[in-house]
């Protein structure tokens, strides 16, 4: 297959890398005030709803390279029972990973926060997942700020670390099936490459420091050492070894809930239930997520789609794998995880609305009972 050698040479990532960088701007350019915060939340609804402009693109491309009728038929042949058990899986790894989130927050000292509003900040973050490389996800530290003041710096690192616990599950979960099928190698060989080098960097404190001090000469620079000092020490602190290894392992639990998800997709579309099948599941739910969001597009949009649907067709060898049914399982897990998550954060983005609103009231009333009014 030319998949891999096609991520590899950076046809993918490239134009996603492109889109992140803007939305760094916009996350950058979050001003302190409900206003700015409303100005920033209707700068990424922008972004999603052109996110989602691509994802009909996708769903399109999907449907032209298999024959509508047949995909229709796959659809219609599915075991539509197993989709409450498929959204349970997934909802298992949303728990999970909102466990990792809150033994973050305790990480690094933030334990004002309520747990349901908590919960509501993660959840609603779910929206986020469609802006270039997830970078709107930095969405939760402004909804943090606006909560309980814990300003930006402080709380973005837990992002960052959540993205690299989750590949460090990714590349465990797709090592076995690596191993089986010898499929894709230099591409999850270069990624664990490089995460083990980021990683290693990271923990040379004193050469961090000494570089973030030695940006001071540059006025670009000088103004934000303060907050890249807080972003690593939270960085610093969330990557020893007990929260690294207590994160990998609750990723790994989490995360295998939804490659169980999906050889349940496959077994409802026909596939008997063997131990091959799950593996095969396994290898190509983790490698297919990971490459995505290693494409840096928005939800690895095309990028996780395209690679889900032809390492289907290059390892499963049955005849019933056609083309038709590598789309309709591809289109399934999709819908029943990325999609089920951004419907879930859209519902509880209504409810964290007002820690936006309710800043600027307070401002409006403030100003009204100033004296001389």
């Amino acid at each position: 297959m030319t998949f891999a050698p096609a991520m590899a040479s950076g046809l993918y990532w490239q134009p996603g890398l492109r889109m992140a960088w803007g939305e760094v701007a916009a996350v950058a350019g979050a001003g302190n005030d409900g206003d700015e915060g409303q100005h920033w939340l209707r700068r990424f609804r922008g972004r999603i709803l052109l996110s989602a402009g691509l994802a009909l693109l996708v769903l399109m491309g999907l449907t032209l390279f298999a024959d509508s009728r047949k995909l229709a038929e796959a659809l219609a042949g599915f075991h539509w029972p197993l989709l409450a058990p498929i959204l349970l899986l997934t909802s298992f790894n949303y728990a999970l990973r909102f466990i990792k989130w809150q033994y973050y927050l305790r990480r690094i000292g933030i334990t004002a926060l309520p747990t349901p509003l908590s919960a509501r900040i993660f959840f609603a973050n779910f929206t986020m997942a469609m802006t270039p490389g997830k970078v709107g996800e930095v969405f939760k530290s402004l909804l943090l700020r606006e909560a309980i003041g814990t300003p930006i710096a402080v709380s973005a690192p837990i992002i960052l670390v959540e993205r690299l616990t989750d590949g460090i599950a990714m590349l465990f979960l797709a090592s076995v099936g690596l191993i089986i099928f010898r499929y894709g190698v230099p591409v999850f060989a270069t990624i664990a490459a490089l995460g083990a080098l980021g990683f290693l960097l990271l923990q040379q404190r004193r050469l961090i420091r000494h570089l973030i001090d030695a940006g001071e000469r540059f006025r670009l620079i000088a103004r934000f050492t303060r907050q890249m000092h807080a972003f690593y020490d939270s960085t610093y602190a969330l990557l020893r070894p007990a929260p690294l290894l207590f994160a990998t392992a609750l990723g790994l639990i989490s995360w295998l809930g939804e490659c169980v998800a999906f050889f349940l997709v496959l077994n409802g579309l026909g596939f008997a239930g063997t131990p091959r099948l799950f593996m095969t599941a396994t290898f190509v739910l983790a490698a297919s997520t990971l490459i995505g969001s290693v494409s840096l597009l928005p939800g690895g949009l095309g990028v996780a789609e395209i690679g889900m649907t032809a390492m289907l067709l290059a390892l499963i060898t049955e005849p019933l794998m056609t083309h038709d049914v590598a789309v309709a399982a591809t289109l399934l897990i999709r819908f029943c995880t990325l999609w089920f998550g951004v419907a879930l954060g859209r519902v509880a983005l209504t409810t964290v609305r007002g820690l936006f609103y309710g800043q600027k009231r307070a401002a409006k009333a403030l100003a009204s009972a100033s004296p001389g009014d």
